[in-house]
């Protein structure tokens, strides 16, 4: 689906989001009379540190509404430039990470909508930064690409794409994200994105993140939880 057809699938009664530079700015009403906030990134945009400090913003100005803030994003990774980097890019996504999940646990939850591709640092910072994201068919997730990983573990590419036969963190794509937990749902992009927000927001988790124990159910993350919980309570006995 392209941008527009899923604003209009998310919002049927209209809506004032505008895209500007690439990213997303404005708001939704929904069908219980509240106002969506919608930020994000669109065009496989670059996320830069003027990128996520104007995102950063605008969440931090409107967090006190009532309804829930949509990130959603077409992305391509953090922006891979020297000037970002000796300002400290890191920092400024971190800090965009931060704001969701302030406005998050001060009762706006957010929801992530993925429905292009998305990478590393701009991944992180914005739609896996959300309470749960759900994305459409066709998304491009990866935290980290086969090539890249074989840089930072020094194992030969071939290894890993053996592994990624299997095991679903080492591999790429929606599908495996999805069987970590990572991506709540796959939205049907054939069916009403407002009826299924709708149903998303009635039964949307707890502020609690809870994707490891999708990974455990769907076998794509089996070991995460367990060693939070002994983590957890090795912490509580100290």
């Amino acid at each position: 689906m392209q941008l527009a057809e899923i604003l209009a699938s998310l919002f049927p009664d209209g809506h004032d989001i505008t895209v500007d530079s690439g990213l997303l700015y404005g708001s939704g009403p929904l069908a219980d009379g509240h106002q969506a906030l919608v930020v994000g990134v669109s065009n496989r945009t670059a996320v830069g540190i003027n990128e996520a400090a104007s995102l950063s913003r605008h969440i931090l100005d409107d967090h006190l509404g009532a309804g829930p803030i949509l990130v959603i994003v077409d992305s391509d990774s953090q922006k891979m430039s020297k000037r970002d980097e000796l300002l400290g890019l890191n920092e400024f996504l971190a800090h965009l990470a931060k704001t969701l999940i302030f406005a998050d646990l001060h009762g706006r939850p957010t929801i992530g909508i993925l429905y292009g591709h998305t990478a590393a640092g701009a991944f992180l910072a914005t739609a896996l930064a959300t309470r749960v994201l759900v994305a459409l068919p066709g998304a491009e997730p990866a935290v980290m690409d086969l090539a890249s990983m074989s840089k930072v573990t020094k194992l030969p590419i071939e290894v890993l794409q053996e592994k990624a036969k299997t095991t679903a963190i080492f591999a790429p794509g929606l599908d495996n994200l999805a069987k970590t937990g990572a991506v709540h749902l796959i939205w049907d992009e054939a069916e009403s994105l407002a009826a299924q927000l709708k149903a998303l927001l009635r039964d949307l988790p707890g502020p609690n993140d809870k994707r490891d124990l999708l990974g455990v159910e769907r076998h794509g993350r089996t070991k995460a939880a367990e060693i939070a919980e002994r983590v957890y309570a090795i912490a509580r006995e100290s």
